[in-house]
């Protein structure tokens, strides 16, 4: 993805936007990334993809966190989503696979 890809869809929130408030607000936690715009806190299909920006955040990689955690590109992302939302599907672990599973 893109940094200015919407990362959270229920409130508009771009990875930029996500990355630049974990940097700035340091948080202790992956749900307080909620603050930023109330991101994951809709549908919950982002949450798995917060806890990897935060997780990369902690860690501090050398490699930029718009690369580092996501791996799909905005087209994938918002069809797995769109996919997700359609099977109501609870809040998934695996985030940053390339497909989304269409067993029920």
């Amino acid at each position: 993805m893109k940094p200015d890809d919407k990362l959270c869809y229920c409130f508009h929130v771009t990875q930029r936007k996500v990355t630049n408030w974990i940097r700035l607000h340091q948080p202790r936690v992956p749900s307080e990334i909620s603050e930023c715009g109330g991101a994951g806190t809709g549908c919950g299909w982002c949450v798995p993809f917060l806890r990897k920006l935060f997780d990369a955040a902690q860690v501090q990689q050398a490699q930029p966190l718009a690369t580092a955690a996501i791996e799909l590109d905005a087209e994938q992302y918002a069809a797995q989503r769109a996919s997700w939302v359609k099977l109501g599907k609870p809040v998934r672990e695996d985030a940053g696979s390339a497909e989304v599973s269409t067993d029920k």
